[in-house]
């Protein structure tokens, strides 16, 4: 049985339905499920679920023993500005998973982020020690502290799970992520306000290097996020942080073209003043180096933005999308 935390959520719903595909019974783990999340599960036709709380219980009680665990869950707003919650949820949590995969000698896989990053001013490179890295707010934060605490303990050569990767995920968008509201990705926002509107709103820069529209990311699809997830657990790699995304930053206008030609439809892009909270802590550029990764073996193939944005378009415009439609 593999586990994944977060498995009503965005990229641990995504990981479910390609476990499942492939077979794998699942123990899926999440808060108690609201009906947008609940959606991400439709089609899943045989799984046993537990609440994220419980999970911890069961495993220290011997109760529940999978055979992996994918820990996608966590708090990832990164507005979210109460440190306690956050540290109990995305730090404190992540130790005890950890911990008793090591004690069992099970792989574990989970989540970082590419926030850890901070403003990019110290490069986007996975070799580079969360010690030297400066996020931009408390969610980044949270996720650094974890990376730390991990490559301390390997470094003091205390007990590890004997295969384990923490993912740097970067801009990540496609399906089943509409339960995330306001965080959820612009591809999502820019066809929910297509469809209301008939225009897309971008937000102005604040960085002098770019233009309107013109700021860049590395936006990754969320399959390529499971693929990543998929080979670390299959394949040989040294154990460690990997960056997942495309190594290849593209710009919010492209995006928004993007998804206007899936629709159909000619571009009507205009602009907005950006909210005074996300200023503060906006990158005006991401961009994944995946030297590590390649070096370790993988070569799964990024998915190009224009092909992503139409799976996702196609996927928001079929009758899976209903709720999301109403979100």
């Amino acid at each position: 049985m593999i586990a994944v935390t977060g498995a009503a959520g965005f990229i641990g719903s995504n990981l479910a339905h390609r476990l499942a595909r492939e077979g794998h019974p699942l123990l899926l783990v999440d808060q108690e499920l609201a009906p947008a999340s609940a959606a991400n599960l439709a089609g899943l036709e045989r799984f046993a679920f537990v609440r994220h709380d419980h999970f911890l219980t069961d495993l220290a009680a011997g109760r529940t023993r999978p055979h992996a665990i994918f820990h996608l869950g966590a708090c990832s707003a990164t507005t979210e500005t109460n440190w306690e919650y956050l540290s109990r949820n995305n730090v404190e949590y992540t130790r005890r998973l950890w911990d008793w995969c090591a004690a069992h000698a099970r792989p574990f896989f989970y989540a970082s982020s590419a926030a850890t990053y901070g403003d990019g001013s110290r490069g986007f490179d996975d070799r580079t020690a969360p010690n030297d890295l400066a996020p931009l707010n408390l969610y980044g934060k949270s996720k650094n502290d974890f990376d730390a605490w991990a490559l301390a303990e390997v470094a003091a050569k205390r007990a590890q799970p004997p295969k384990w990767a923490g993912l740097k995920f970067f801009n990540v968008y496609g399906p089943r992520e509409a339960h995330k509201g306001r965080m959820a990705s612009v591809v999502y926002q820019s066809w929910k306000q297509i469809r209301a509107t008939g225009g897309m709103k971008l937000f102005r820069s604040t960085d002098p290097r770019f233009a309107d529209g013109g700021q860049l990311r590395d936006f990754v699809f969320v399959g390529d996020c499971v693929n990543h997830l998929m080979w670390h657990w299959k394949y040989p790699s040294p154990n460690g942080l990997y960056n997942s995304g495309t190594g290849k930053p593209r710009s919010f206008l492209d995006l928004a073209r993007a998804v206007f030609f899936a629709l159909g439809l000619a571009p009507n892009v205009s602009f907005t003043d950006m909210p005074a909270d996300l200023a503060r802590q906006y990158q005006s550029y991401t961009c994944a180096d995946l030297t590590k990764l390649r070096a370790a073996g993988c070569d799964v193939p990024a998915t190009e933005l224009e092909a992503g944005v139409r799976e996702t378009v196609a996927w928001l415009e079929s009758g899976t999308a209903s709720l999301a439609r109403a979100a």
